[in-house]
């Protein structure tokens, strides 16, 4: 059976009981035209990558689940809105449910939290929540810190918000470098820090329970940016410092983390938890202690968005029911395997000398590597070369401009860039065709020469 067949007869299971509980509502004819639009936007997307297809390792596009899908559509028919009960009754519970569970895999002992439409607005409220507070506090707006390889939307979201923003350069793993962060909190009068747990250039961890030391010295706000690799705190195979910080996300302020990318969800779901949920009262709304006095939370009430799909709690909600977030799941095996993946891959490439992979494995499921060549402008060049070829070839990378620090072993200049290939391995069924894709790369590396 298809995937595409799974989801119908997922869809087709799910859409019967659910019009079963709504026997008043009249049927609805096809419209005129209806199967002849939905034609052609079909063959309108036929102009699209081979997203699900594990030779599609470019950008962290992970297909949803067959399951999330059937779910989104199905409730898709009532068509909820999140923002207030009346609009979205048992998609309302759904969510809290959801996001509940995600609060105990990330270990928060108790937690106020929402879905979001992404990261970029989980990220965004969490920092308007530490400004705030900060505000509220003394009426200052103190700096937001971040790495240099944290998401580039931290330093436009602290522009919006009209809070100071620095970075802070990484070190050879590409994690946030403590000396130069300490540096900057004696010389700074910094509010919070952004620890990004899986970097999206190359999957770093930063040394969270190292930040929370300095956080006892220093006397500023965690923020844990964990969009992107947030889901490995199932994983039993991370590196005992990656370990370290995840098992430190409890301690931290607030954290994010994305459902629509290791979570098997639809576009777009993101999700925020703050650690205490008094911090619910700087949201502007009519009842600003309903969290505290009421079990029916509207969550408009603890959002800065308005109207929000219902359907997205539905299908997280479904697929957590199917896939429970536990450790020694069948979900935590997927995990497991998406690092086994990357570490894999980097073991791989050395073996022949047309590639050159950083010293340290990687810390999730991304891997980069340079092209060996005696410059950085060879180096990058070849990179883009090897990238065509091997997309015509049905593989499909990334590219990405990092530090040439993170290969000491090369006579190139510190302090400069270099134009490398990345591979996001974040499929469960990536590491069957790890083999594959080094050989294709191999071919394809042979071929650039020709171009």
């Amino acid at each position: 059976m298809t995937s595409s067949e799974l989801f119908l007869d997922l869809l087709r299971g799910a859409q019967d009981e659910l019009d079963a509980g709504q026997s008043d509502v009249a049927p609805v004819a096809i419209p005129e035209g209806a199967v002849e639009a939905l034609g052609e936007a079909a063959r309108r997307m036929h102009d699209n990558y081979p997203y699900a297809h594990p030779l599609y390792a470019g950008q962290m596009l992970k297909p949803p689940h067959p399951v999330a899908r059937a779910a989104y559509a199905m409730a898709m028919a009532v068509n909820p809105n999140n923002h207030a009960l009346d609009g979205g009754r048992a998609s309302s519970a759904m969510e809290l449910e959801a996001v509940a569970a995600i609060a105990r895999m990330l270990g928060f002992p108790q937690h106020l939290g929402h879905l979001t439409s992404g990261g970029t607005f989980a990220n965004l409220e969490a920092l308007w929540i530490a400004g705030q507070l900060q505000r509220h506090l003394d009426g200052s707006a103190k700096t937001v810190v971040a790495s240099s390889q944290a998401h580039y939307t931290h330093s436009r979201i602290t522009g919006v918000l009209g809070l100071p923003f620095r970075s802070v350069k990484v070190d050879r793993q590409n994690r946030m470098d403590l000396a130069a962060l300490e540096d900057v909190l004696r010389t700074s009068d910094v509010g919070t820090v952004v620890v990004t747990l899986g970097t999206t250039a190359t999957g770093a961890v930063d040394p969270l329970d190292k930040i929370l030391a300095l956080r006892a010295r220093y006397g500023f706000r965690v923020h844990v940016d964990a969009a992107y690799g947030g889901y490995f705190t199932l994983a039993d195979n991370l590196s005992p410092e990656a370990r370290a910080a995840y098992d430190a996300i409890a301690q931290a302020d607030s954290c994010v983390i994305d459902p629509h990318k290791h979570g098997l969800q639809p576009y777009g779901c993101g999700c925020v938890l703050f650690a205490d949920p008094a911090v619910g009262r700087l949201y502007q709304h009519d009842s600003p202690y309903t969290y505290f006095t009421s079990a029916e939370l509207h969550l408009g009430e603890i959002s800065l968005e308005c109207s929000r799909a219902g359907a997205a709690a539905v299908a997280l909600w479904t697929t957590q029911r199917m896939f429970p977030l536990q450790p020694g799941s069948a979900f935590a095996a997927g995990l497991t395997r998406c690092r086994e993946a990357a570490l894999l891959l980097h073991r791989l490439l050395p073996q022949t000398n047309r590639f050159v992979v950083p010293q340290a494995k990687p810390q999730l499921d991304i891997v980069i590597w340079a092209v060996r060549a005696e410059t950085i402008e060879l180096s990058s060049a070849a990179a883009q070369r090897v990238f065509d070829q091997a997309a015509k070839m049905g593989l499909h990378l990334a590219l990405a401009k990092l530090p040439v620090s993170l290969f000491p072993e090369e006579t190139w200049n510190i302090g400069e860039t270099v134009t490398c290939l990345r591979s996001v391995l974040m499929k469960w069924d990536h590491f069957d065709w790890v083999q594959r894709i080094f050989l294709l790369l191999c071919e394809a590396e042979a071929k650039q020469h020709e171009i």
